[in-house]
């Protein structure tokens, strides 16, 4: 490793750890006025944006990437107006900052309490969507935090440019130009140096594939908020309802099939499965979905004349398919559905579709996933869809933030005591 490359990282960091100062004590209309600064700016610099996107783009088509890595990496209107639109959504958001909670009367006279507080710098590491650049940028600032961002070397170009119009913004609203660093190098040296930063950076984000995440995972030495697997499953119960649950289920697989939030495996208690199973196949195999089934799902399909299915392997029960391909698997009650997820699922995002109230609490309260639903899609495991407005990341981590990650799972608490010249006796 160059030592130039350290020498830079290092930098970075320092400049980060004093910004990071310098923001835990601005007021929420600097912060916001800068997030509106920068909207304006992505969208008065639209041109200038596509044409470094574009650079990325052939780089990238001449490197081979397929079609779907193109669609990522490229900025279009529309990204760009979203971008902007997400900047506007984040600004309007309550700050989280300083809030007040749980203050309480101690026989001493003191009052106890708690105070939310930025964690300080955060990093981030992420692949080839270089709108994210803007959405972690956002999100940090918002929440008082120096952000350093290290997007992947393919979106280098585009990322250069919006880190310009990001420092830009933060100068003309009086902060810190260097409240968000964006990392200026391919060498993937700086990511090792940077996942090594304790003395400057609290946490790390990775936002990527399976790949990158266990590489930090690895080697890593700052804390994380991540998850790794996104192997989420719907179990439907005898008692549920077939209309609600034929619904879900579809939605939940082929709604989008890349989010680590989709369905994965289903599982199907046996006496629902023949009056089930048929309908949904019929639906998943109209839209291109490969069926991998187990040996009681196998002779339903099989006696209702469904063809080109595929005898499920034990490695399909822990795998994310991320594609039209879905696992199913028909179970003998609650029992058997909740000690498979236990085995073969990711803590992620797991249902269950039921009528019945006292298995739906019980399901709520065992499965120890980071979201845990009833009746209703998995693909709702998301921050807009929570309230949150937006996120950072899914966590499927029990420290600090679990589940979707918005403004608040990027600050901590401390407590903070009021008194009148309370003295300890």
């Amino acid at each position: 490793m160059s030592t130039s490359i350290q020498q830079m990282m290092q930098q970075i960091g320092e400049q980060a750890r004093a910004a990071s100062r310098y923001l835990a004590c601005t007021t929420t209309a600097i912060k916001n006025s800068a997030l509106l600064k920068m909207a304006v700016a992505v969208r008065a610099h639209r041109s200038s944006l596509k044409e470094a996107n574009a650079q990325d783009c052939a780089r990238a088509k001449q490197a081979g990437h397929d079609a779907a890595f193109i669609d990522r990496l490229t900025l279009t209107d529309d990204v760009i107006e979203k971008m902007a639109i997400g900047l506007e959504q984040i600004a309007a958001l309550p700050d989280p900052v300083g809030e007040i909670s749980h203050l309480r009367m101690r026989p001493s006279g003191i009052q106890v309490g708690q105070m939310r507080v930025p964690l300080g710098v955060v990093g981030i590491i992420y692949e080839s969507r270089p709108n994210v650049t803007m959405d972690a940028a956002a999100l940090c600032l918002k929440s008082g935090n120096a952000a350093i961002l290290r997007g992947g070397s393919e979106a280098i170009n585009s990322n250069t440019m919006l880190a310009q119009l990001i420092a830009q913004s933060l100068t003309e609203s009086g902060l810190p130009e260097h409240a968000v660093q964006v990392v200026p190098t391919t060498d993937r040296a700086a990511v090792d140096v940077m996942i090594t930063m304790t003395q400057y950076i609290d946490v790390l984000i990775p936002r990527g594939g399976k790949s990158l995440i266990a590489r930090l995972m690895d080697s890593a030495r700052v804390p994380m908020i991540k998850h790794l697997d996104g192997i989420c499953h719907i179990y439907v119960d005898a008692t549920a309802d077939i209309d609600k649950a034929i619904r879900v289920c579809d939605n939940a697989k082929t709604q989008r099939y890349a989010p680590c939030n989709t369905m994965e495996t289903l599982l199907v208690d046996t006496p629902i499965a023949e009056q089930l199973l048929p309908a949904l196949a019929r639906i998943y195999q109209s839209k291109g979905i490969e069926l991998r089934c187990c040996a009681v799902t196998r002779a339903i399909l099989d006696a209702a004349g469904f063809l080109d299915l595929v005898d499920a392997t034990p490695l399909d029960w822990s795998t994310e398919y991320l594609a039209p391909i879905l696992s199913i698997r028909c179970v003998h009650g609650i029992d058997e559905a909740i000690a498979h997820i236990h085995r073969y699922g990711s803590a992620h995002t797991d249902a269950i579709m039921t009528e019945n109230h006292s298995k739906a609490m019980r399901f709520l309260r065992e499965v120890d996933s980071s979201s845990v639903m009833v009746n209703a899609s998995t693909r709702f495991a998301d921050g807009f869809e929570y309230g949150l407005g937006a996120e950072i990341g899914i966590s499927n981590d029990k420290l600090h933030a679990r589940g979707p990650v918005g403004l608040e799972g990027l600050t901590s608490l401390k407590y903070i005591v009021l008194g009148q010249g309370e003295i300890r006796t």
